[in-house]
């Protein structure tokens, strides 16, 4: 072997050394990397925006895979956490679906019913009454005869808010062209049959229905001789 060929082994024997060099190198800092990552886990991510107190579907969540270490404690990881649970605020596209992000769904107790009215916006009620929520039902009615004094009455009290949907438009209705169009919140509550006759018959025939937010731990005991009001009879 001459000299030539002795200088070309040395040198493919250190090519093939600073290669193996170089793949223990990319070795070392893949499994860095990957002791610094740890393992993957499942996450949920929102695919469009979600509305506060909407109902949760499977299909308003996408599945995504990232490092466990990325992840903070209360992310939801198991989509069967939502089932039967509420948005309790705005949940935005693209975010990362969280247990404090959802409440559950309020119940019915025995003896209830769920009954839904459309509560006009104007009211005030629009986002400060929420699921699990007590209010007092007013009723605003116009005198049965000509010459007869209006009343207010508290129709219900203590009713328990169970769902609130979304703002919808609310066109005037054929006996009443001269109302303007407005928006409306459907409100479910849940109420005993009686109650519930006396919402149903507030929404079809009083002028207005009106909600009272009760505040948390609040009696609602509500005397009779407060349940009518008279404008002349105020004194």
């Amino acid at each position: 072997m001459n000299s030539r060929q002795r200088r070309g082994v040395i040198l493919l024997l250190l090519s093939v050394l600073c290669a193996f060099g170089a793949f223990a190198g990319v070795l070392s800092v893949i499994s860095d990397a990957k002791s610094k990552v740890g393992p993957e886990v499942t996450a949920y991510q929102l695919k469009s925006d979600i509305a506060p107190y909407t109902t949760l579907r499977s299909g308003q969540f996408e599945k995504v895979s990232m490092p466990k270490r990325w992840l903070s404690q209360n992310a939801v990881t198991d989509l069967s956490e939502i089932n039967g649970k509420i948005a309790v605020t705005q949940l935005r596209k693209g975010s990362l679906l969280q247990s404090d992000m959802i409440v559950k769904r309020p119940e019915l107790e025995p003896g209830q019913q769920e009954i839904a009215i459309m509560i006009d916006a104007e009211t005030g009620v629009a986002g400060k009454i929420t699921p699990g929520a007590t209010v007092n039902v007013f009723a605003t009615f116009a005198g049965e005869q000509q010459g007869d004094a209006a009343e207010s009455r508290i129709i219900v009290s203590g009713a328990r808010v169970i769902d609130v949907g979304r703002l919808t438009a609310l066109e005037p209705s054929e006996e009443d062209r001269t109302r303007q169009a407005t928006q409306a919140v459907p409100i479910t509550f849940a109420l005993s049959t009686m109650d519930a006759q006396r919402v149903a018959y507030a929404e079809s025939f009083a002028q207005h229905v009106r909600l009272a937010l009760v505040a948390p731990g609040s009696d609602t005991t509500i005397r009779p001789s407060e349940r009518t009001y008279e404008l002349a009879k105020d004194k």
